[in-house]
């Protein structure tokens, strides 16, 4: 049994979209019923969403799309879904067979090409051919030995903690999970330090070495700035401070971008400042370790308490509306804007370019944290993908030099039919101005098939298919998007998808080069059509 064949790949914060190739998803499935399997469960099969802070981690995003056959908005992600949906009625086909089956044979036709062939006892039999070589392509002649088939906005309220004030306090450093509870990403450290001689710690470094995931500090009230982990694990927090004669109060705020949630004793990763050390190192190297000092802590954030992002007002609680600019690039700040819905059915994302790091909520519902402003390498993805070989997360991917992250799913069940709040809370600074909510529609579909295969083009949401941008059956060249004649084509290609396609939300059809008119002898290669269409 196959219990979780991963069909693609989760995403991190920082990191490229990863993709796992139809191709290569249908050639294990393929492969491992071959060899004997009785049962293929997908992981994921349909695309979704980490609301909340449900995403686990460290540094899964909001999305957890996986680049499933169905994505995070319940569209068909094509071709993965129609190259699979053909897979299993082509093995369906041999069910009888595959259940009741009284022999396996296996033909190794070298290079490593090896033919599988099932029978039951009534003779019948189905057969598998696989090519396991990862460079090379191969034909096979089978002697007819097989049959085939196919705003408003807020400060966050920290008072208490700039004065370090917190409701536990310990002479050690604490770990970050235990004292939360998983109740949120933020935990507040706190202590203070009294100073006599400013000649050796006016112009002093802050260091402290903490398990993840990101850390800000404040010394007396001031920001001192923030630092994040690069692969979500432990990293050394360093800042220039100045510090006065007298007491000065530091204050920290690690926040998670997500818990461990796998792997052997994966409860066991700590997070936090938890041991540290926290050190202060002054003038000549001289240094003050602050790691036992009594440090005072706090769970969470004030305006989580206050539920800021909740849409019902609440006693107590005002925002700032006659502010005559809206903050922008400022850490800890809440903001609110109202929003009506985009009309229609489609499924409904929200824009977050321009933002840094945070949290959302649609009418109280939280969407999940955002990270847009952590943009992905700029190496490593290609328009082209070899999906021979054996799999790698690193294969196929794209988005290179853009957010990980940049659209967020709003569920139409989460929203009113007049007005919706938005409310954000933005942890290291960004740009609210430009956030925007629109709607996903499938505006172009395309496929690419051999001769003999299935073509099957679908359009979503009660559209139809009004337009053929691009149809050849020959030797097309390129992808979706910049599909080209190739050597060869048949005159007749836009028309026959034309008639078969043209006002229908869906249709397909066996590729043959009868269907195309062209002639016996024309050319003994095989064919393929790539079409391109505007639903």
């Amino acid at each position: 049994m196959f219990t979780e064949n991963w069909i693609g790949w989760f995403q991190k914060w920082g990191e490229r979209v990863p993709h796992r190739s139809a191709e290569d998803s249908a050639f294990s499935v393929a492969r491992f019923f071959q060899n004997g399997g009785v049962l293929n469960n997908y992981y994921m099969y349909h695309g979704g969403t980490n609301f909340g802070r449900t995403a686990g981690g460290p540094y899964m995003t909001t999305s957890y799309n996986y680049d499933a056959p169905i994505d995070e908005y319940g569209n068909l992600n094509q071709p993965k879904w129609g190259h699979l949906k053909q897979l299993h009625a082509a093995i369906k086909l041999g069910e009888n067979v595959l259940t009741n089956y009284i022999s396996i044979n296996n033909t190794d036709l070298g290079n490593g090409i090896t033919l599988t062939t099932y029978a039951n006892s009534t003779g019948a039999r189905f057969c598998y051919l696989s090519n396991n070589d990862t460079i090379k392509d191969a034909n096979v002649d089978l002697q007819n030995d097989v049959l085939w088939t196919q705003l408003e906005w807020k400060m966050e309220p920290k008072k208490d903690t700039m004065h370090g004030k917190g409701n536990i306090k310990a002479h050690q450093l604490l770990e970050q999970k235990e004292l939360t509870l998983d109740a949120s990403d933020y935990l507040w450290y706190m202590t203070s330090v009294d100073i006599n001689d400013t000649s050796i710690w006016s112009n002093s470094t802050l260091r402290v070495n903490t398990m993840g995931h990101t850390l800000h500090g404040y010394v007396n009230r001031k920001y001192i700035g923030y630092q994040f982990s690069q692969w979500g694990n432990k990293f050394t927090y360093e800042k220039n401070v100045s510090l006065k004669n007298g007491t000065n109060v530091i204050t920290l705020l690690s926040a998670t971008v997500g818990l461990a949630n796998y792997g052997a004793w994966f409860d066991e990763i700590k997070t936090g400042i938890s041991g540290g050390p926290v050190q202060l190192i002054g003038k000549n190297n001289v240094t003050m370790d602050l790691s036992t000092n009594l440090w005072s802590y706090k769970v969470g954030l004030n305006g989580e308490r206050k539920r800021l992002y909740d849409s019902k007002s609440h006693v107590g609680v005002s925002w700032n509306t006659n502010s005559p600019h809206i903050p922008i690039g400022k850490p800890m700040t809440w903001y609110k804007a109202e929003f009506k819905a985009p009309f229609g059915r489609n499924p409904i994302v929200v824009d977050f370019q321009g933002l840094g790091k945070g949290h959302a909520w649609v009418n109280g519902h939280s969407i999940g944290r955002y990270w847009p402003s952590w943009v992905t390498s700029t190496n490593g993805c290609s328009d082209t993908c070899d999906y021979r070989g054996k799999y790698v997360k690193e294969k196929c991917n794209t988005n290179c030099g853009s957010p990980s992250q940049r659209w967020y799913h709003v569920p139409r069940s989460f929203l009113n039919d007049d007005m919706n709040t938005l409310v954000l809370f933005e942890e290291i600074g960004g740009n609210p101005q430009n956030v925007q909510f629109q709607t996903v529609t499938t505006g172009i579909i395309c496929a690419n098939v051999h001769e003999g295969a299935q073509l099957e083009l679908s359009c979503q949401n009660g559209q139809v298919i009004s337009q053929i941008q691009f149809a050849s059956f020959g030797s097309p060249q390129g992808q979706c998007g910049s599909f080209k004649k190739g050597s060869w084509e048949a005159t007749n290609s836009k028309s026959v998808v034309e008639a078969s396609c043209i006002g229908k939300s869906n249709c397909g059809f066996i590729v043959t080069k009868e269907m195309f008119s062209v002639p016996l002898g024309v050319t003994n290669s095989i064919a393929r059509l790539a079409v391109q269409v505007t639903c």
